[in-house]
């Protein structure tokens, strides 16, 4: 097992991850245990949360439906409602089980029941184990823009067990393997010529691939956990990647976050290559490989109005200057103020 000392808790990753999550039971007396899932890990990773963590047998399981759309202000009364009506407390632990709508809306849920109560994350999707649940972002969607409501508050551990990737299909495997090739963009690469490499998806989700990920993204968060400039980087492919993800949710068309943000990396690269910030030959090396694995997503006319939308509410943004995160050479960041509207529309077009 791998243990990954964040700000104020730490990360357990492998099989061994149960263990951890005993002990940190034991050692920490809760009042009321509170299990949030989908439909999805209520069937397929409860029993065996409940296997290895018998303590857990008392908890109330809070089961919600899954999909990004769900993951509203509405969803947050139901929660509070079940916590109110089941007499949670300041003492009370919620356990987010699933993917990043759970723990983005556990994490927020918990850190405004009553001005905040422990929660801890146990992942159970590549991209919840690489990305969302670490670092302590939590929040909602609003009027259809991605996370517009949240908070920064870090859990009390996250327990990752790989095992869990097993009931995943091959296609949500590369929903998270696009945060994986993003943070090797903008951190690390040696990690990049490692990760070209891979082939299969389980390779993508092996669990030195996931270690090395966390390892990465933990190292920025843990320099600037309220994003005032570093963690900016982790952007990088989700300005465009965000509103591409709003848009076609808004028109009812089936996408996951990773492949509008393999999209979004493959026109931010153009827009890095335009400012000069990358070479065409490093352009090409990124958009070569991301789209040998994933498919191209039709952008019509109706969507690129609304994506273009939902760009000017990023929140990077500062004041009327667009701000996108950008490579710097492969394996290096900046953050650039000033990307143009036409700049947008190009990369967008030639997508």
């Amino acid at each position: 097992m791998s243990i990954i000392k964040a700000n104020s808790y730490n990360i357990y990753i492998g099989e061994k991850s149960f263990d951890a999550l005993n002990t940190f039971l034991n050692k920490n007396k809760y009042s009321h245990y509170y299990i949030l899932c989908d439909e999805h890990t209520f069937e397929f990773c409860l029993p065996t949360l409940l296997f290895h963590a018998p303590l857990l047998n008392e908890a109330e399981i809070i089961e919600l439906e899954s999909g990004e759309d769900k993951k509203t202000l509405e969803t947050c009364l139901q929660v509070w409602g079940a916590l109110t009506d089941t007499g949670a407390d300041k003492k009370s632990l919620i356990i987010n089980l699933g993917g990043g709508v759970i723990s983005d809306l556990g994490g927020f849920v918990a850190s405004t029941f009553k001005r905040g109560i422990d929660c801890i994350n146990i992942p159970t999707t590549l991209l919840s184990m690489v990305d969302a649940s670490v670092g302590g972002k939590t929040g909602v969607d609003f009027e259809g823009i991605k996370n517009h409501i949240g908070t920064t508050a870090e859990p009390k551990g996250i327990f990752v067990n790989p095992t869990f990737l097993e009931t995943l299909s091959e296609r949500q495997i590369k929903n998270g393997f696009a945060e994986i090739i993003k943070i090797a963009l903008i951190a690390d690469d040696v990690f990049w010529k490692t990760i070209m490499k891979l082939k299969t998806t389980k390779e993508f989700s092996s669990e030195k691939i996931i270690t090395k990920a966390i390892e990465l993204k933990n190292s920025i968060v843990k320099k600037d956990l309220h994003e005032n400039n570093l963690r900016k980087s982790l952007n990088f492919g989700h300005n465009i990647g965000h509103a591409l993800e709003s848009a076609l949710i808004k028109q009812n068309k089936d996408v996951l976050h990773g492949e509008a943000i393999a999209a979004g990396m493959i026109m931010e690269s153009e827009i890095a290559q335009s400012l000069k910030r990358i070479s065409k030959k490093e352009q090409k090396e990124i958009t070569d490989y991301i789209r040998s694995i994933y498919k191209n997503i039709k952008i019509t006319k109706d969507t690129e109005s609304q994506l273009l939308k939902y760009i000017l509410h990023d929140k990077k943004n500062e004041g009327d200057d667009l701000c996108f995160a950008l490579p710097k050479g492969i394996g290096a960041y900046e953050l650039y103020c000033g990307v143009s509207i036409d700049l947008i529309k190009k990369a967008i077009s030639n997508y």
